[in-house]
This record gives C-alpha cells, structure tokens and sequence, in this order.
C-alpha cells in the first residue's frame, strides 16, 4: 500500500476527498459536500481505523462553530480558499505526545521578530553565474539529488524522479536555479484547478548557495505564472524554526495565518508548520 494517497468516498449523503498519509501519521480531507455531520463522523472512523495521530479538516466559514462543537480546533487558515471564500485548518489530535509542542514560545519569537523586517520586492539583478529556468521532466534527476541533499526526511517523496515527473504531468510548476549546469535552488507552485488556488512549496537551496537570497526570485516567478494563469490565491506552509524561510515570505508580503501542531517529518522529527498566505491580484 502506498505511505500517501487520496481517497475519494461517495454514498448518498455526501463525498469526501481524504488525503491519508501513513508516512506522517495524519488524514486530511481536503473537498467535502453533503451531510457535514457524517462527513465528520467518516473522517474520525477513517483516522481510527488507519491509526493516525492527527486529523486535518480543511473546512469552510459556513461549519467553523460546527467543526468547533465537535472538539476540533483550528489552527490556521487560508484567505479566498474557495474562489473567494476562506478556508479553516481544523485538527483533531488522537495521542497526546501529537499535541505537545516544546518550541511555540521560541516560534512565537520568530514570528515577532520576521514581522519587524522591512517588506520588499526584489530590485537587485539575479546573481552573476545562475540561470533561473523553469523545471522540465528531463530535469527531474537532478531535482531530485537537490532535494535529497537538502531534505534527509522530507512529508512527499521527492528524492524519486519518477514523482517529479508525475507531479509535473498534473501540473504542478517547478522553477529553479541552474549554476554550472546543476541545480542548486528549487521551488514549486501546485495548483488546484477546482478552486483557483495554489500552494507554494518543495522550497530548497543547496547551503553554499543560500547568501544569495535566491528563494525570493523563484518564489516571485511562480507568482507571475500563477497570475497569468488567473490563480490568485498562493499560500505557503514553512517550518516554524525556520527565520530564513519565514523571513522570505513575509517581505514577498504573505501574511502569517496560523501555526500547523507536529505537522509533518522533516529532516529526523515532526515539526510545526507556519501558514502564509498572499492574494496575488493586489
């Protein structure tokens, strides 16, 4: 059985789209429609039954005190989710070592201190020596030895070409950094066609490269290909112990719209995720 996949139920009360994600130990339902009540019940039955940790129900403005009453929280959001309506990252926790973070204060600080930065687009010529072009199917061995070097553990398996690949062919857009021919800077845009949004990710600079602030001019072109495309809803989910990340993100003008508990593994441990979010038509 495959560690993550969607799956799509549908009866006569309602359908569901359920992101189960053994590797991470969490399900996420990701589109619903129907009898919210059942839905709710589905998505808790779902997660006992593949004895996930965490249940992520990405829910709308209409079910916020609905999802509440039924002992979810919510942990972030993302503006005009929905063409226009917002959406509400609410969880559910089923083991208490799950729940508790150690680092909120010190990722509280990040945050404080991310907001004191100036907001700026970027003025200065790309760097002498790289190229920045968009990443095609026959580059997807190299991308995949970036991520590898970067991201030990990373939530998708993006150290497997044959996934880039994939994930190119649905349609997610990938831009990079090429120095010397290889790439050595790297992030994606995956869009939701359903509802006009996107998520920026699989953001990664190789170390000896990351003095150049090269994240900003890729991040900035994929704002450009969502816009001519007529996305304009882009968020993003960084590590919370992440200033650089973090920094980069609020002065492209995102804004903080919440915090993701033990989200995800990356590199050898669960970690927060923080949520931006930008509306690109301003």
């Amino acid at each position: 059985m495959e560690e993550a996949y969607v799956q799509r139920i549908t009866n006569e009360h309602y359908y569901m789209d359920v992101f189960i994600d053994l590797y991470n130990k969490r399900l996420r339902i990701e589109d619903y429609h129907g009898d919210v009540y059942k839905i709710i019940d589905k998505a808790i039955e779902m997660s006992n039954q593949h004895k996930a940790e965490k249940l992520i129900f990405i829910g709308r403005k209409e079910h916020f005190s609905l999802l509440i009453e039924h002992a979810f929280q919510c942990e972030a959001m993302v503006d005009h989710f929905y063409r226009g309506s917002d959406a509400y990252y609410f969880t559910k926790y089923f083991t208490i070592n799950r729940k508790k973070s150690d680092h909120w204060l010190m990722e509280d600080g990040i945050i404080t201190n991310v907001s004191k930065l100036e907001r700026s687009k970027m003025i200065q010529p790309i760097p002498s020596g790289y190229v920045l072009s968009k990443i095609v199917e026959s580059d997807a061995e190299q991308l995949a030895k970036l991520y590898k070097e970067v991201f030990r553990i990373y939530p998708t398996p993006l150290h497997d070409p044959e996934y880039i690949k994939k994930t190119i062919e649905q349609g997610t857009i990938y831009f990079g950094f090429f120095f010397e021919g290889q790439i050595v800077s790297a992030a994606s845009a995956e869009i939701n066609t359903q509802y006009d949004n996107a998520e920026l990710t699989d953001c990664a600079t190789l170390s000896t490269h990351r003095k150049f602030g090269l994240m900003k001019f890729l991040l900035e072109k994929l704002e450009a290909e969502l816009r001519n495309q007529g996305v304009f809803c882009a968020y993003s989910i960084a590590r919370a112990q992440s200033f650089g990340m973090n920094a980069v993100l609020y002065q492209l003008g995102y804004s903080y719209r919440g915090r993701l508990i033990n989200n995800c593994f990356i590199f050898d441990n669960l970690e927060n995720m923080n949520m931006w979010v930008k509306d690109l038509s301003r």
